[in-house]
């Protein structure tokens, strides 16, 4: 039998590397970063077309290479990172696999220049699908420029499994904010289609914080610092009433290395014990700082997984850590009572001198019934007025009811007003509740063959959701103005998203009278929607536009109505009325599409009285 095992060409391995390395834009956007910030640069910049699908470049003012690291940046396997086995647990730098470069180069077309300081020029190497295609000497500045365009263009398949470009540029920023906020003390731009989109300059951690969600963030932060033999933690967590219903802003780093643990986030959630609203999330900006030996980051090729030594003492110190910068901030309740400030006695009161206590002076003897001589006749001060005329005031006022008692025959009364009625009570129409309610979730309505149980919240789902799309359609739709305007503040890429559905919000009735880089204000909101639910369907309608999937023959309409619809519908556990579960029911029967959910999912079932009867068998 001949043999059957052989060894891949360097082209396919690549490839193969490429799926798990270059999943998306975002991670050549995360490769080519680290790789700017693993050559000590300063300055980077970051520029994207098409949500990566076209270009994506990445400027630094690093180190560079020489001719002969430029061609072999592109080999499998070849790093500068590390020697041996053994300094994959003394790592100190982002990457270290050697795959990055060379997986790129397999599945797009790779643009290099490079030049070291001590060089009077530099190289420029472009690599199409894993082979080059020219070498030549170049005049650049120093540091490195990598552009990759056309990413997967010989692998058709995965570039069709690509979302679409909001989706992907909302990915690329979130790679962007994780080295950003790793790096503060470098400089970062990003420019996506000609316009910037950010400018970091060199800072400290919370002004990195600040520049990239927004002025407003600065007063959310509330900081955390611990220093322990085992790690040391520095960084900020949000204030509990500034937290959000979705996973935004929850950022750990690791020796400067953005990671993903669900252990440590409920180490973290748990801080927050008591101080949070049902199903919201706190923000948080930690670093952790530990030995090197102690953590594994070999473990997946994206290194955002970390296998640590002692993850139990970790847990144990950063949950008392944040509880302790709440308890310090006081943003946990203290433990007796909350006392007012002004009313402790201050510390400096004791140097004082007591005041004397006043004395009081009595004129003992003062008399006011003493009789006073006056031009020697006596008088006193209460002296009588004789009246001798009184009577004479009420005259004319007697009543006939004063006079004698058979003045009352004149007295009549008015006869009491009498309701009559047209119809007998016999012909009165008896009104039977046809709908009931069990355990607040559904709604039980009989008809001819059997009945139905509806599912109230998907039900008004359906309802509102026809009815917003209604509105937005026809570009009628009655507002409430407010008579305080609501103020909102949100980052600015999500002050960029709302951009995109103002129109279609104004269209169902939101009237926006201020429209900034970091903050909303709005002075209408549509009739049906309470004023404390505005930035609850907003923040909604954010996360679904980030996590949902818009095609190019997908309508953003459609999305906001199916988001408005989400977040006002009647949650199961509430108690509706008998009238509230009719007029559901009627609505929804009213639609043109009852039986489905804007999300696809059935809002009630059939039972008829067969299938009744079968249970009794």
């Amino acid at each position: 039998m001949s043999d059957i095992i052989q060894l891949l060409p360097d082209h396919v391995a690549n490839q193969i590397a490429a799926g798990e390395v270059v999943q998306r834009p975002a991670s050549v956007v995360k490769e080519l970063l680290e790789n700017a910030i693993d050559a000590k640069a300063t300055i980077i910049k970051l520029l994207v077309k098409d949500a990566g699908k076209t270009l994506v470049q990445v400027i630094d003012n690093g180190s560079g290479m020489s001719v002969t690291d430029s061609r072999l940046s592109f080999e499998r396997h070849a790093t500068s990172k590390i020697r041996s086995a053994e300094d994959l647990f003394q790592l100190h730098t982002k990457g270290f696999r050697g795959e990055a470069l060379a997986s790129i180069a397999a599945i797009a077309h790779v643009e290099l220049k490079t030049r070291q300081a001590h060089d009077e020029v530099g190289t420029q190497l472009i690599v199409e699908g894993s082979e080059v295609v020219s070498q030549e000497v170049v005049v650049t500045p120093k540091g490195t420029s990598i552009a990759v365009k056309n990413l997967f263009f010989n692998i058709p398949a995965r570039r069709n499994f690509l979302k679409s470009n909001q989706v992907e540029t909302r990915h690329i920023i979130d790679e962007f904010h994780r080295v950003a906020l790793a790096h503060p003390n470098i400089q970062f731009v990003m420019y996506h289609n000609g316009s910037e989109v950010f400018n970091l300059p060199e800072s400290n951690y919370r002004q990195r914080i600040v520049n990239i969600f927004g002025a407003k963030t600065n007063e959310k932060l509330v900081p955390v610092n611990e220093e322990t033999e085992v790690v040391k933690i520095s960084g900020f967590v949000g204030k509990p009433e500034y937290a959000k219903k979705t996973r935004g802003e929850q950022f750990f780093f690791v020796n400067d290395r953005f990671i993903k643990s669900a252990y440590l986030n409920h180490a973290i959630s748990s801080a927050f014990e008591g101080l949070l609203k049902d199903n919201t999330h706190p923000s948080y900006f930690l670093n952790l700082t530990v030995d090197p030996q102690t953590i594994d980051i070999n473990i997946h090729p994206t290194k955002t997984e970390i296998k640590f030594d002692d993850e139990h003492t970790l847990y144990a110190i950063l949950r008392a850590s944040v509880k302790h910068s709440l308890g310090q901030f006081n943003i946990a309740p203290v433990l007796d009572f909350d006392r007012d400030a002004n009313l402790d006695t201050p510390y400096e009161y004791k140097d004082k001198h007591h005041p004397n206590v006043p004395n009081i002076e009595v004129d003992r003897s003062f008399n006011p019934f003493q009789e006073k001589q006056v031009s020697g006749k006596q008088t006193t001060f209460l002296k009588k007025q004789t009246l001798a005329n009184w009577d004479s005031l009420y005259v004319g006022l007697e009543s006939k009811g004063t006079q004698t008692q058979q003045d009352f025959t004149s007295v009549q009364f008015e006869s009491e007003e009498q309701t009559g009625s047209i119809f007998k009570d016999s012909n009165q129409v008896e009104t039977k509740q046809t709908t009931f309610q069990i355990q607040n979730k559904y709604i039980i309505s009989t008809i001819k063959s059997g009945m139905l149980v509806i599912d109230q919240y998907r039900a008004h789902q359906r309802v509102l959701y026809e009815d917003f799309l209604q509105h937005i359609t026809v570009k009628e739709s009655m507002s409430q103005q407010l008579l305080f305007p609501v103020q909102l503040h949100f980052p600015p890429q999500e002050i960029e998203i709302l951009r995109q559905v103002k129109e279609d919000l104004e269209h169902t009735g939101f009237l926006f009278s201020n429209f900034t880089n970091d903050g909303i204000e709005i002075s209408g909101v549509p009739v049906h929607v309470p004023e404390s639910e505005v930035s609850v369907i907003l923040e909604q309608l954010i996360s679904d536009i980030e996590n949902e999937v818009p095609d190019s023959n997908f309508s953003p309409t459609d999305l906001l109505a199916k988001s408005m619809a989400k977040s006002l519908a009647v949650k199961s556990g509430q108690s509706l009325s008998v009238t509230e579960q009719e007029h559901l029911v009627n609505s929804l029967f009213g639609c043109k599409e009852p039986n489905m959910s804007p999300t696809n999912k059935s809002t009630f079932v059939t039972l008829s009285v067969d299938e009744l009867d079968k249970k009794f068998i």
